[in-house]
């Protein structure tokens, strides 16, 4: 697959990006270079390509972010951490889920990194969260008994519209919408690979639910990625749970994006 397609280069033809990659490497190379008083061996070229690399994505994320953030309540840092791991399934056949995806903005994002030939699912009940329940936490149940919150977002509620207007930015063609609470639309979800999972569920059962029925489905190098792992008790609990049942490791890229490589 061309790497300017799956988020490992700037866009072909961008000039301005091209400039930008060519000055990122040469800064690279002369701020890292005396770390490595031979400055040839083969280690030192892996290392100042990697960091030329992952700057240039860094760039090119952190403006997917600004274009979308309209569409997404995921901070800056995270939204970019997301999107570094979907890159690492650019050569990794199978679809791209999103489970708790309100406005549509962070798979939208996605969407924009891997390109038009995947087809990515948009699954939400876009009726807001259901009720949390004790094994969620106090906080989670203090959070929803306060409309005013400023992250409240009407109990997180979006339409079907937001979501469409999100992926036409891209413009995304190949996606489906899936309307509806979990445990009533995955356990009929289409059949097929998955590349990447993401989960942004909040509540046990909800994560629980998304596990059970996608999880298995994911393919070898591919990731689930579980936004809500160090915010909520009953997330948590349910991705723990999982993960011990087989021996699944939850890893964490220093964006602070947790994520299962499978």
């Amino acid at each position: 697959m061309n790497q300017a397609n799956c988020g490992l280069n700037p866009t072909p033809g961008d000039e301005k990006n091209e400039e930008t990659r060519a000055a990122i490497e040469h800064s690279n190379v002369y701020s890292i270079k005396s770390l490595f008083p031979d400055g040839t061996s083969e280690a030192s070229v892996m290392i100042l390509r990697r960091v030329a690399r992952f700057t240039v994505n860094e760039m090119r994320f952190r403006r997917l972010y600004r274009k979308y953030r309209k569409y997404s309540m995921i901070p800056e840092t995270l939204y970019s951490g997301n999107l570094h791991v979907a890159a690492r399934v650019a050569t990794i056949q199978g679809t791209i889920v999103e489970c708790g995806t309100w406005r549509g903005g962070m798979i939208a994002g996605i969407a924009d990194v891997l390109g038009s030939s995947r087809h990515y699912y948009l699954c939400d009940s876009f009726q807001g969260l259901p009720p949390a329940k004790e094994i969620d936490g106090p906080e989670a149940l203090a959070w929803q008994a306060n409309p005013s919150g400023l992250t409240y977002h009407n109990n997180c509620t979006a339409s079907v519209d937001e979501a469409r207007s999100a992926m036409a930015m891209f413009p995304a063609k190949n996606y489906t919408i899936l309307k509806g609470w979990f445990e009533e639309t995955l356990p009929t979800f289409p059949p097929g690979p998955i590349a990447l999972l993401r989960i942004d569920a909040d509540w046990y059962d909800s994560t629980k639910c998304i596990l059970e029925n996608l999880a298995m489905r994911v393919v070898p190098r591919g990731f689930i990625v579980i936004d809500d792992y160090h915010d909520w008790e009953g997330c948590t609990l349910a991705v723990n749970e999982f993960a011990a049942r087989y021996k699944w490791k939850i890893r964490q890229n220093h964006h602070g994006v947790c994520y299962i490589a499978m």
